[in-house]
């Protein structure tokens, strides 16, 4: 390392770095707790009342069949399995109300007229069809909290009911003080200390609604001042297990206090089916227990003997004499029983989290800070994490797949919350040294030549450095290929400078250009006696003035007087051969002819025979096929390659695949459109349309995205299809769209 290079702090995004380091993001469905967030908080299955179409000031109840964000598609009660009436309604705009808003309203409730008769009793329908069922929640559906998301109907002010850390049975009232993407900042009520102000994710199994201790026979009782609780439906996944744990039980968890090792824990008190205590193993006399309060589901906690079959450390409790632990010996020093398997039924899943994935996570010395992580490896269902960017270096921290302090790359930008991005390592060399440069200054009055942009160069930095010559020249140069009107263009001809002579190191340049980019390895000089003379023919590679960037500096006017100069003075072009004219016959003295013509070469025409087919009323025409030769010379280019083109000749075929219809495809039926599918080359998907119902008309709506993710195809049958549908598409407007 250089003992001259420092850490400074320099904007962090995502998306560069991935791309720089070739890491991997843990993908965002891994992330179980932020999946759910995202989520409605209209569920399928709730009834509301909605206003009836056709049928002023009258209502019927209604089923919420799926949701799209504030969207929901509805059916009307009595249609059963059919959909053809459903329709969709905006949260935000339709006329919703809550089951039971009709008759506070002194509103009438009929059903549709198109299944009026169906029922002879409407009033025993709806009992049964209401019985058992969840309506959805009134203030979802009015009032400042309509349409809202779920984590949105958090609010800061809000009051919940946090469950104690040590007591099971023990709940007390919480204000929320911020909440960032469901990441809650919560303050006891009564407790103006900060520090006492804890981090918890909305779907903590220890947070409940306002009211839940008393109406689960607890001790607490809510303030009566409070006036709009949050819903229930906030916290719909809060389902605890059953466990299997008794009193005495010895097992291994991820320490509590320092999740940065396992340790052996004891079962301490079971409460009830759903909660018991754990205590961290400690044998010496004037030991402070630690104790937690845990369910069967509580992240961290291990089975007897995982962490030796998994290959991983285990902490030795504190005052066993022993220096080698063995679980063993343990037990029959302490007389205990291990836990058996069947109190971890998840112990193994991973949810596809892998070694090197990056993602966020909660420092857990200081939970208000989160971090850029990088998982050093899985084990089970436990993670290992490096934190980048602390000021304090710590062991890799461990958390569990479903701890819901780790969210997915960019969670922090999404939820404008500061993250802890980790330090990139920039040079401070002498400028003296053998392998620093001094300077180097982009003079954008001069003239920048055919390839690059002069307004863009106007906006780059005056100068860059000093620093290490390979990195001050690789700024410079990314620069002025971002600068280029064709970035691959101005890459490849970087590659061609060179001299045998210079010591030089390769290095890795980019480009982008509309959505492609490019990559290119160009050696660049290493010395700072070097660093003129390169800097000279790269300028003289990109036909510009030798000054444009350099050592040397242009304040008004360039000693190359580039500024009067044509702009052809740096540009060398292939001189080009002309052909002597020459002399007819009867030409007079002193007149020059002009150049003979060239004869064109006939163009070899290949006809091929006409095919007919006729099904469903359409039928195919195939024109003859016409085959020329050309020269040309084209500049190939791509991400792997940047090589210069070498000139080709091509044949081209030129050949019209034309699709005649007999019928109007705005009126096939669904037999219509399987039979033309059948006749084509992706015969083998018919049977998918006839199970859709896809008739003409949704034939001629069908877009490649559609056909991907409505019919799970892959991509190339997916292309073939589509090409078909195309020809449909084509011939519709030709022949029946006037």
């Amino acid at each position: 390392n250089c003992m001259d290079c420092v850490e400074e702090e320099v904007d962090f995004n995502w998306e560069e770095y991935l791309e720089e380091t070739g890491a991997t993001a843990a993908p965002h469905t891994s992330f179980r707790h932020v999946e759910l967030s995202l989520q409605s908080s209209f569920q399928p299955g709730m009834k509301l009342e909605v206003a009836n179409k056709g049928s002023l000031d009258t209502y019927w109840v209604a089923t919420i069949i799926t949701t799209c964000g504030q969207l929901l598609l509805l059916r009307y009660c009595g249609y059963g399995d059919d959909r053809k009436t459903d329709f969709w309604c905006d949260v935000m705009t339709a006329e919703l109300h809550p089951v039971g808003w009709c008759a506070q309203n002194n509103k009438t409730l009929q059903p549709p007229e198109a299944i009026k008769e169906k029922y002879s009793d409407w009033t025993e329908f709806l009992i049964k069809e209401l019985t058992g069922s969840r309506t959805a929640p009134a203030n979802l559906l009015e009032g400042p909290l309509r349409g809202k998301n779920t984590v949105d109907l958090i609010v800061v002010g809000c009051i919940l009911e946090v469950r104690d850390a040590f007591e099971p049975s023990v709940y007390w009232a919480a204000r929320v003080q911020c909440n960032v993407g469901g990441r809650l900042c919560l303050s006891y009520v009564g407790v103006n200390d900060s520090a006492y102000d804890m981090w918890m994710f909305y779907l903590d199994t220890r947070l409940r609604p306002l009211g839940w201790a008393k109406e689960n026979n607890l001790s607490l009782k809510p303030p009566t001042a409070l006036k709009s609780p949050l819903p229930l439906e906030v916290f719909k996944v809060c389902v605890c297990v059953t466990h299997s744990f008794r009193a005495g039980m010895k097992l291994e968890m991820v320490s509590p206090s320092e999740p940065f090792h396992i340790c052996p824990v004891s079962v301490t008190k079971v409460y009830n089916e759903y909660y018991f205590q754990i205590t961290v193993d400690d044998l010496t006399a004037e030991a402070t227990p630690t104790h937690v309060v845990c369910h069967a589901d509580s992240p961290g906690i291990l089975p007897v003997q995982w962490c030796l079959k998994n290959g991983v450390g285990l902490e030795r409790p504190q005052g066993f004499e022993s220096q080698d632990f063995d679980w063993a010996d343990y037990l029959k020093h302490t007389g205990a029983e291990a836990a058996p398997d069947v109190c971890f039924p998840n112990a193994s899943q991973s949810r596809g989290f892998c070694k090197d994935m990056w993602l966020e996570a909660v420092n857990p010395l200081q939970p208000s800070e989160l971090c850029v992580a990088r998982i050093t490896q899985v084990k089970g269902r436990l993670l290992w994490l490096r934190l980048e960017g602390l000021t304090k270096p710590q062991p890799d921290c461990i958390v569990d797949v479903e701890s819901m302090s780790i969210f997915p790359v960019g969670w922090c930008e999404a939820n404008a919350y500061p993250l802890t991005h980790l330090l990139k390592t920039v040079c401070k060399c002498l400028v003296n040294g053998k392998y620093c440069c001094s300077q180097l200054f982009i003079n954008h009055r001069c003239f920048s030549g055919p390839y690059l942009n002069k307004g863009r160069i106007a906006e780059l930095p005056k100068a860059v450095g000093p620093g290490k010559c390979a990195v001050v020249l690789k700024e410079i140069l990314t620069m002025l290929i971002n600068s280029a009107y064709k970035p691959g263009r101005v890459l490849r001809e970087l590659q061609m400078v060179e001299d045998p002579q210079w010591n030089c190191q390769e290095e890795t340049l980019k480009a982008k250009y509309k959505g492609k980019s490019y990559r290119s390895t160009m050696r660049i000089v290493r010395t700072g006696d070097q660093v003129s003379e390169f800097c000279r023919r790269v300028c003289e590679r990109l036909q510009c003035c030798p000054n444009l960037f350099g050592p040397t500096i242009v304040s008004d006017k360039c000693p190359e007087n580039c500024f009067s100069q044509t702009k052809t003075k740096y540009t060398y072009y292939k001189k080009r051969k002309v052909g002597r004219p020459s002399l007819g016959e009867n030409a007079q003295d002193g007149d020059m002819s002009k150049p003979a013509r060239r004869r064109k070469k006939r163009k070899a025409i290949f006809v091929q025979k006409k095919r007919r087919t006729s099904i469903v009323g359409y039928h195919t025409t195939e024109s003859p096929q016409v085959c020329q030769t050309k020269n040309t010379h084209s500049e190939i280019f791509t991400c792997i390659s940047l090589a210069t083109p070498e000139s080709k000749q091509m044949q081209a075929h030129i050949r019209e695949d034309r699709l005649v219809l007999e019928t109007n495809p705005l009126e096939w039926s669904v037999s219509d459109v399987v039979d033309f599918i059948t006749s084509t080359d992706c015969a083998s998907l018919a049977k998918i349309f006839q199970e859709q119902d896809i008739d003409g008309q949704a034939l001629l709506l069908l877009t490649l995205p559609t056909v991907q993710e409505c019919m799970d195809l892959k991509l190339g049958p997916a292309i073939k299809l589509c090409h078909q549908i195309e020809r449909v598409k084509v011939a519709f407007y030709s022949q029946f769209a006037n």
